[in-house]
């Protein structure tokens, strides 16, 4: 089949993202006197859920006081105080875009952050040179996230291709679900040394340099 657009994940798919989160998460739960293997039992099943779900677990797992939105905060305000230096494109990313561009394929972007951390990001990194304004989280979705497909459809849509002529490319479970789910082929990149979490994709790589995109164009 040829394949018309390719519509990626953000954080741990455009942009090495996903382990300061990790981090800021990490450190939330150490001030919350939680121990380190609870902590690293949690973090995988975070990994890939929305800023708001990964919250909400944390405070129903934990009985924290604090509200879902008062750790969104503290989970951005962390982040982005250390985001400008340490925070940049995934190795290959670049190069590959451009064979999107000269394959005449559309682009953009389905991620599962939400309105706010998506503005901040783009203050750092130069998403629109690569997709202008097709960049859409699930604040334009009514907030649903990964797993649901409802971002993979409404990125689709507004480029104007069918689900079934996308190409999703992701790097977490949930997010290979939603794509699944939106009926899109799915290539799992092994960003974050995992391939278990990458099982349910049509193609596992480890690299963007391991896809042969004029094979799907």
């Amino acid at each position: 089949m040829k394949y018309k657009a390719v519509i990626f994940d953000m954080d741990g798919t455009i942009i090495n993202s996903e382990s300061l989160w990790s981090e800021a998460f990490k450190a939330m739960l150490q001030k919350k006197n939680i121990s380190d293997d609870e902590t690293n039992q949690l973090l995988p099943q975070l990994k890939g859920s929305s800023l708001y779900t990964s919250c909400a677990i944390v405070k129903m797992n934990y009985k924290l006081e604090e509200s879902i939105q008062e750790l969104i905060k503290q989970q951005e305000n962390f982040v982005f105080k250390n985001f400008a230096k340490l925070v940049t494109f995934i190795d290959g990313f670049q190069k590959f875009h451009e064979k999107v561009v000269r394959c005449n394929m559309a682009s953009a972007i389905a991620t599962n952050a939400n309105s706010s951390s998506l503005h901040q990001i783009k203050s750092h990194i130069p998403l629109t040179s690569y997709f202008q304004e097709h960049i859409y989280c699930i604040d334009d979705v009514g907030k649903k996230p990964k797993p649901e497909p409802d971002v993979f459809l409404h990125a689709a849509n507004k480029i104007n291709v069918a689900p079934t002529s996308c190409i999703a490319i992701e790097d977490s479970s949930h997010g290979i679900a939603a794509a699944k789910a939106a009926g899109m082929f799915c290539i799992g990149i092994n960003t974050g040394n995992d391939k278990h979490a990458l099982v349910k994709a049509d193609m596992i790589v480890d690299h963007y340099d391991e896809i042969n995109l004029e094979k799907f164009a």
